[in-house]
C-alpha cells in the first residue's frame, strides 16, 4: 500500500517512529515524501499518490481506457490553469481552465492502481480537440476503438461536454463526421 508522508505519519504514530519503521523494514521509502509496506509498488501508483489532485489525462489515459496499445513514454497529468509547475521528469503536466477541469473525473483501478482519470466520454471529445497535435497513425487508432464501443457510450453526456468546451460547434461537426 503507498502512503504520502502524513499518511505514513499517522499510522507510525510520529517521525522518529516512521524513520524506525523504515530502518526496521516495515515500511518502505520510495521516493521523498512517499512510502510503502511493500518494497516495490507500480511507478503509476506512485505518481497517482504523489500528485492526488491531478488527473491521469492525454495519451496515457487512452492507454488505460485501453484505446491504445502504445505505452506513452510519459505521464499526463491534468491539473487547472493556476496549478504549480510539476518538476517530475515522468510527467507531462497539461493544464486545463478551470471552468472544465472537473467535468468527466471518475476513479477507476487497474492493476491494483486507484486512478483519477478523465471517463472515456471526456477523452473522445479531448481526442477531437487534439486531432492535428498528435500523430496521425496514433489519432486513427484510438478513433477506430472510439467507433468499436460507441454503443457503450454516453452520447448525452459526450454533447454536454462538447457544449461547454472552446470551438464547440467544431467538436460536435467532428464529432457526427468521424465517430458516430
Amino acid at each position: 500500500m503507498v502512503l504520502n508522508y502524513k499518511e505514513a505519519i499517522t499510522q507510525f504514530g510520529n517521525a522518529y517512529k516512521l524513520s524506525q519503521a523504515v530502518s526496521g523494514g516495515l515500511v518502505f521509502k520510495l521516493e521523498d515524501g512517499i512510502y510503502s509496506t511493500n518494497k516495490q509498488e507500480p511507478e503509476l501508483g506512485i505518481i497517482m499518490k504523489k500528485y492526488p489532485k491531478a488527473v491521469l489525462a492525454g495519451e496515457y489515459a487512452f492507454y488505460a481506457h485501453g484505446l491504445t496499445n502504445l505505452i506513452p513514454e510519459k505521464y499526463d497529468l491534468a491539473t487547472t490553469s493556476k496549478a504549480a509547475k510539476l518538476t517530475d521528469k515522468r510527467v507531462r503536466q497539461i493544464y486545463v481552465r478551470e471552468d472544465i477541469f472537473n467535468l468527466g473525473i471518475e476513479e477507476k483501478e487497474k492493476n491494483g492502481v486507484l486512478l483519477r482519470i478523465y471517463d472515456k466520454e471526456r477523452m473522445l471529445i479531448e481526442l477531437l480537440r487534439a486531432k492535428n497535435s498528435m500523430p496521425y497513425d496514433l489519432y486513427k487508432e484510438i478513433l477506430i476503438h472510439y467507433r468499436e464501443i460507441i454503443y457503450e457510450l454516453e452520447i448525452w453526456r459526450i454533447q454536454e461536454y462538447a457544449s461547454v468546451f472552446p470551438k464547440s460547434k467544431m467538436i460536435s461537426k467532428a464529432l457526427d463526421e468521424e465517430v458516430l
